[in-house]
C-alpha cells in the first residue's frame, strides 16, 4: 500500500489528487500525519478525494487509526488515515 505524508502545509487539493490517483490505480492508499495542522490537511484532502471520486462511481472511505512514526531518530504517535475504495 502506498503511503503518502502530509504536512501542515501541504495545499489539500494537491493531496486529494495523489489520493484519488492512488484509489483509482491500487483501490487503497495510506495517508499519515503528525502534529494538529498536518491531521486538519490530511482531512481536508480525504473529504476532497471523496468528492473527485464520486462522480466516476468510486465509493472511497477513510479508517482513521494511530500510527508511531519515527521522525528524526525519535518515535512520535501520529495520525494514518486508510482510504480504500468500497
Amino acid at each position: 500500500m502506498e503511503i503518502l505524508k502530509v504536512s501542515s502545509r501541504s495545499a489539500p487539493n494537491s493531496v486529494a489528487g495523489a489520493i484519488a490517483a492512488a484509489i483509482r490505480e491500487s483501490g487503497s492508499v495510506e495517508v499519515q500525519a503528525v502534529g494538529a495542522g498536518a491531521v486538519n490537511q490530511a482531512v481536508k484532502a480525504c473529504a476532497v478525494a471523496r468528492g473527485y471520486l464520486a462522480p466516476v462511481g468510486i465509493d472511497m472511505v477513510t479508517i482513521p487509526a494511530f500510527a508511531t512514526v519515527i521522525i528524526n531518530d525519535e518515535e512520535r504517535t501520529g495520525m494514518k488515515f486508510i482510504c480504500v475504495e468500497r
